[in-house]
């Protein structure tokens, strides 16, 4: 559903809000927030609520892995959007899961019109990393709905 009223919002995103996202802020457009579910180096599985404000969304990037590797995406408040290089954006809302393999260009955020949360599991691999890229351009992301 979405939301553009952060207090309304903020109802809705069960795992909270977190610290802004500054960090990872010269690879985003708009503001992001991190809340760590997990802590790094105590378990294998690094697990984190991601919040978009509205109009907000990551570069392009690709998570790289010799073997396993890659992201999953499991969508808990608002609306947002994941696009894949190559393919049409899909439109995420609460309960949308995405499954992102290595070597895979990608983009995911906020809808303009609404805050979004999602829980990004980075998936154990063999020497991961991410490869940040362009911003999305901006003709293309006004396109979407």
């Amino acid at each position: 559903m979405k939301c553009m009223d952060r207090e309304e919002f903020a109802q809705q995103n069960i795992l909270g809000l977190g610290q802004e996202n500054t960090a990872y802020a010269r690879f985003f457009v708009g503001n992001s927030f991190l809340n760590p579910l997990t802590a790094p180096g105590q378990c294998p599985v690094f697990l984190a609520n991601v919040t978009f404000e509205p109009g907000c969304r990551n570069n392009w990037h690709i998570h790289h892995a010799k073997e396993g590797g890659g992201q999953i995406l499991v969508c808990i408040a608002g609306e947002g959007w994941y696009q894949e290089e190559g393919q049409e954006a899909v439109s995420l809302t609460p309960g949308t899961v995405i499954t992102i393999p290595a070597g895979v260009k990608h983009w995911h955020g906020a809808k303009k019109d609404s805050w979004f949360s999602h829980i990004a599991v980075e998936v154990p691999g063999t020497e991961p990393s991410t490869e940040w890229r362009e911003a999305v351009a901006e003709e293309d992301y006004a396109r979407l709905g």
